[in-house]
């Protein structure tokens, strides 16, 4: 199994992983045929990309952090408090009922995240531009867990980080939808309105709900920065919580690896590039060396180019060289298509000098 992107994807491919609709309808089940149809929905639907199988990646599994279920479960349920935020009048029940019933899903992820291996993270996340803020604070809230757990955190910790990431953009339910949802860059006055978001947000949570003070505080600083650049108080390092700290790293990349409507996604090397070049500047550098070792820059299945002019699939990540993984080399010197061979960048004396100077998926189509 592999990721491709929506530009690299055909008809007759063999979808790798379920693909759900916006209402979380399975739109295309594991092992089905790509069709035309499915194709222009996916398109339609804003999705990045979707994982296939093929010959060259059939033998590579990616295991799944959370379960397709709990992860809808948690987009609608997050979903639904946001919207009755906005509009409490129009939905029946109550902020409190919704709030327990999330706390209770956060309980379960962090339960599942329990009981995986404690592996890197290969997975890049199926969303779609249409749904982008609830599929990004339950990614953010996935990726904080993880990290929390690494950095040592307890697991009491570990359901306020997971309940704080989930609620960061609860704010932006008081901001003007035409402010939010605008095309292109903001005016000054319009991101000073945005900057507004994590008081709103902490106010109505501390004054709405019997909620711990760890996980509205987080709330409050998931925009602070490590240098006390970030806003709404610009306070720094120690100052900010540790909750905060690793929400803020888990935000950025899950928003740097996004389709946005004002910019294509980057890769997940791009942004990890991103996030290490700022660790003890934006981001605390203890959060930043734990999420070099967790996430994956070149997740398993990338086709990688390598500096001797190979090229070839990630198939290994190693947690202390994430920059050196195992690569199935299927294309040599000349470019053309050999008898697959592995290549271990990390253990392989004779390859010091060899390094991964580029992701390109779509060389792959032609072998």
């Amino acid at each position: 199994m592999r990721f491709i992107s929506v530009t690299e994807l055909e008809v007759g491919m063999i979808c790798g992983k379920n693909l759900y609709d916006v209402n979380n309808r399975l739109l295309l089940r594991r092992g089905s045929t790509v069709q035309r149809r499915y194709k222009d929905r996916i398109i339609k639907l804003g999705y990045q990309g979707i994982y296939i199988d093929d010959r060259v990646s059939e033998d590579l599994v990616i295991e799944d952090i959370i379960s397709d279920d709990l992860r809808i479960e948690c987009i609608k349920t997050i979903k639904d408090i946001y919207m009755y935020t906005q509009n409490p009048k129009k939905y029946k029940g109550s902020f409190d009922s919704r709030i327990k019933k999330l706390e209770e899903l956060v309980v379960v992820v962090v339960d599942q995240i329990y009981e995986k291996p404690k592996t890197m993270i290969n997975l890049i996340d199926l969303k779609f531009y249409m749904d982008y803020t609830y599929f990004h604070v339950v990614n953010v809230a996935v990726l904080a867990i993880l990290l929390a757990d690494e950095y040592g955190l307890k697991r009491q910790e570990m359901i306020y980080i997971g309940m704080a990431s989930l609620l960061q953009d609860i704010g932006e339910m008081f901001i003007d939808s035409k402010i939010l949802n605008k095309d292109g860059k903001l005016s000054k006055e319009e991101f000073d309105e945005i900057k507004k978001h994590p008081v709103s947000g902490y106010k109505y949570l501390k004054e709405s709900y019997k909620i711990h003070t760890a996980v509205y505080t987080a709330v409050l600083h998931h925009h602070e920065k490590y240098d006390g650049t970030g806003y709404p108080s610009g306070i720094g390092k120690e100052k900010i919580s540790i909750l905060a700290r690793i929400i803020s790293v888990a935000e950025i990349y899950d928003a740097l690896t996004s389709k946005r409507s004002f910019r294509n996604p980057l890769l997940p090397s791009e942004a990890m590039e991103y996030i290490m070049a700022n660790g003890g500047v934006i981001f605390d550098l203890v959060v930043t060396k734990i999420f070099a070792r967790k996430v994956a820059p070149f997740p398993i299945g990338t086709y990688v180019d390598l500096s001797n002019d190979i090229s070839g699939i990630v198939v290994t990540n190693y947690e202390d060289a994430c920059l050196r993984p195992l690569v199935r080399i299927l294309v040599n010197n000349l470019g053309e298509s050999v008898e697959p061979y592995l290549l271990n960048l990390r253990d392989d004396k004779k390859l010091r000098s060899v390094i991964i100077v580029g992701v390109n998926n779509i060389e792959i189509q032609k072998l």
